[in-house]
């Protein structure tokens, strides 16, 4: 009757960041956690989730003298997130009994 949730997506935090990143091209690790009010150390945690999983890509490198994070979702990313919405809106709209 009910579809089953993404338990990766399911986490607050990396709903949050992947809700932020189907709607940009790419964000940094400083826009991120401004944007979701996560630590440093919790949202590099579920980044590093997200990349594992194949959902997102991270980008590590330096501007100027520092270090820069840039995540951007994956095509993988995307499907997992769009079936993770339907699979909700199964529970937000159950089928009627007859």
């Amino acid at each position: 009757m009910f579809a089953s949730l993404d338990p990766l997506l399911h986490s607050e935090l990396r709903l949050a960041v992947m809700s932020i990143l189907i709607s940009v091209e790419e964000a940094d690790f400083v826009y991120l956690r401004e944007k979701t009010g996560a630590t440093a150390g919790n949202l590099s945690v579920q980044i590093d989730k997200l990349n594992e999983a194949g959902y997102i890509d991270v980008e590590r490198g330096f501007a100027g003298k520092r270090t820069r994070t840039v995540c951007r979702i994956t095509q993988k990313g995307m499907h997992a997130f769009q079936l993770y919405v339907e699979a909700l809106q199964s529970y937000l709209n159950p089928p009627k009994e007859e």
